[in-house]
């Protein structure tokens, strides 16, 4: 399946459109869980579509600029409804991501470290962590 066919993509004339490096990594992430069969394109249609309706009834003007904002949300939703990853597994990683851009100086990869992650029991082991 080409980039060409999933619905909505921003795209220029050379293709998608990213603004931002993680909308790369976002698209990039939900054609491999695709390819790897997690999900059907009518699956993620669906998916990104109540999204997008979320959003647009908690007021998302839906100009564009939280295009990938709702791809991201819809690429955790379906994750936690396969149980590939719970929400918890979801947050915590969210949450290490956040400290570790935190700590990024800006224009240098965010790479996550496992002081990132916090200090809970029964956590999810971090990168580089057994």
């Amino acid at each position: 399946m080409s980039a060409d066919a999933l619905p909505g993509l921003p795209r220029g004339d050379d293709g998608p459109v990213f603004a931002e490096p993680w909308e790369a990594q976002a698209f990039a992430l939900a054609v491999a869980l695709h390819e790897r069969g997690l999900f059907t394109w009518p699956e993620w249609a669906e998916a990104l579509g109540g999204e997008i309706e979320r959003a647009r009834a908690a007021g998302d003007p839906d100009t564009g600029a939280t295009y990938y904002r709702h791809w991201l949300a819809a690429l955790e939703r379906i994750v936690a409804d396969k149980q590939v990853a719970d929400a918890a597994t979801l947050r915590e990683y969210a949450d290490a991501w956040g400290r570790a851009a935190d700590r990024t100086p800006h224009g240098t990869p965010i790479e996550l470290a496992p002081g990132d992650f916090g200090e809970r029991p029964n956590r999810v082991a971090g990168p580089g962590e057994r």
